[in-house]
């Protein structure tokens, strides 16, 4: 599993009962989580000096409670133990903060890549990320240096992103925001014959596009992937698939990018859970799976 350890600012310090007990900065968040389907008490003194609560109802959806937290606070992450990130972060509907602190793993590892690659300022590691929501990959990959592509269907998610650039320092950092559909935005970089050196993705299980278009996890992913890898470069770094859908396991992300990517560009694959610490118990929050592919040129 790979662990997303590095955070100062953001702590899972327990897990009960459907839900996660959530540090965010000085603030304290009790929100639900699927996985969490033990009952081990709440022994954590956090538990009862919580600043918000996500209520889930059993007709669907749910509700926050809050208790002094304020609209909008802030959260910082040490890129590489080098750049800091710094995160605005509110409390929005379907229980969501603005941030999944478990993908740091994953802009760590895209990071060094792009670092380590060592392109001149003129030419730098083009990414494109897709599905990009508030920007957390794309903020990590402008800090390590890359020119980004940011495409989300949402106005407000890629309002909310350009603000994190601007709050980690990055407001003049070479990013393209875009508000598209991420399918036709893809079919039209192959038709104007663009290119990327490393691919991010975080498709949702369900979702509308800027004009309706529907989009549903199972019946698209693979065809996204392969219409998806013709944009990389012939020196591309990596591709990264991240998945929260139930059915789309470590193993089943591995068959889809060795089938799709290296059968034909060579590199290789590694796919595997990410996930949390957790302060109380010493044990690990599972929080998704990620697939990895390394260029081989």
């Amino acid at each position: 599993m790979w662990l997303a350890d590095n955070w100062k600012d953001y702590e899972v310090l327990d897990t009960s009962g459907g839900e996660k007990l959530e540090r965010w900065g000085e603030y304290i968040l009790v929100r639900p989580d699927p996985q969490v389907i033990w009952d081990t008490g709440h022994t954590n003194p956090g538990w009862k000096k919580k600043n918000g609560h996500y209520h889930r109802s059993s007709k669907g959806g749910g509700e926050w409670e809050f208790f002094k937290l304020p609209d909008e606070w802030t959260v910082n992450y040490p890129l590489l133990g080098e750049s800091r990130l710094t995160f605005r972060l509110k409390p929005f509907s379907f229980k969501h903060t603005g941030l999944f602190p478990e993908q740091a793993a994953n802009w760590e590892w895209f990071s060094k890549i792009i670092k380590d690659a060592q392109r001149p300022k003129e030419k730098p590691v083009r990414v494109l990320n897709l599905f990009a929501y508030t920007g957390g990959a794309t903020v990590s990959a402008a800090a390590a240096g890359a020119a980004v592509t940011h495409v989300d269907a949402s106005k407000g998610m890629v309002t909310w992103a350009k603000e994190n650039a601007v709050s980690s320092g990055l407001g003049e950092a070479q990013i393209r925001w875009l508000v598209d559909d991420c399918t036709k935005f893809v079919e039209r970089e192959i038709r104007r014959g663009n290119k990327y050196d490393g691919i991010i993705m975080d498709p949702p299980s369900y979702g509308r596009g800027p004009k309706g278009e529907i989009w549903r996890l199972e019946d698209s992913i693979w065809n996204f992937i392969r219409l998806t890898v013709q944009l990389l470069s012939d020196t591309a770094l990596f591709f990264l698939i991240n998945s929260y859908t139930t059915g789309l396991q470590p193993a089943v992300l591995s068959y889809m990018m060795n089938s799709a990517i290296v059968s034909s560009r060579g590199g290789r694959v590694e796919a595997d859970e990410i996930g949390l610490p957790v302060t109380e118990s010493g044990l690990v929050l599972p929080c998704g799976a990620s697939g990895r592919w390394i260029g081989g040129r």
